[in-house]
């Protein structure tokens, strides 16, 4: 059991190091940029190559919210959520049983101090899809974190799975607005929008209601959470 334990903790040390050495090092904000540049000329494959960077990117930390934009931006709202939807919940998984396995003693270290979790720990037992549904869908909560830190408790990896796919999604489609609309307004500067006036209201119309809409649900998710952490904390 001991030595299982330092081989563990080894690897982690070195992902630990590997991640620290890739953003010290290699500029990764431009990688993914051009990254993105080349998945949009992959024709088919496009979506299933941007879909399969999700699982590096939630396992190494890197920033999702580029990825995510830049799926609207590539392939607009539609085709842009679905990708994103798809290959982010299948990147949290895969960081959700490393958190239970390999990481496990690591990510402890990390948040079994922290009294908001021990709370979620208790009440994600009883009720791990609400749970992770709801934090999911409440901004308080990191996303790589909680992709390691869930692997830890009791949740049900079907829980985890589909609570995360469904509470993801607004945020999900917001962020890919946005990425679509940047498209739009950079055609806008050149000149070359089809539809003119009413594309561009279309957008602005669009835009608003899906911040609006999110923002509802974040504040529904975030009182919802508060009162289940609450209840779990006086047990």
């Amino acid at each position: 059991m001991k030595g299982s334990k330092i081989w563990r903790l080894g690897i982690v040390a070195v992902l630990v190091a590997a991640i620290a050495a890739i953003f010290i090092f290699f500029p990764v904000n431009e990688y993914l940029k051009s990254f993105l540049l080349w998945v949009r000329q992959a024709g088919v494959w496009g979506p299933i190559i941007l879909a399969a960077a999700y699982i590096p990117a939630c396992i190494f930390y890197v920033p999702g919210w580029i990825l995510t934009m830049g799926s609207g931006f590539v392939f607009g709202v539609i085709a842009g959520s679905l990708t994103v939807s798809i290959g982010s919940v299948i990147g949290a998984s895969m960081a959700f049983l490393l958190g239970r396995t390999l990481m496990r003693d690591w990510i402890e270290s990390k948040v079994i101090s922290i009294p908001r979790f021990r709370a979620i720990d208790r009440a994600v037992e009883q009720n791990g899809f609400k749970i992770v549904l709801l934090t999911r869908l409440s901004p308080i909560f990191p996303f790589n974190l909680l992709n390691y830190a869930f692997g830890i408790t009791k949740v049900r990896f079907r829980d985890f799975f589909f609570g995360s796919w469904i509470g993801m999604f607004p945020g999900t489609v917001m962020y890919v607005y946005f990425g679509s609309a940047a498209k739009s307004l950079a055609d806008l500067a050149s000149g070359n929008i089809a539809g003119g006036v009413g594309r561009q209201i279309l957008f602005a119309v669009g835009l608003t209601a899906t911040i609006v809409l999110t923002v509802l649900i974040t504040r529904l998710a975030r009182r919802a959470m508060k009162d289940a952490v609450a209840k779990e904390s006086t047990n």
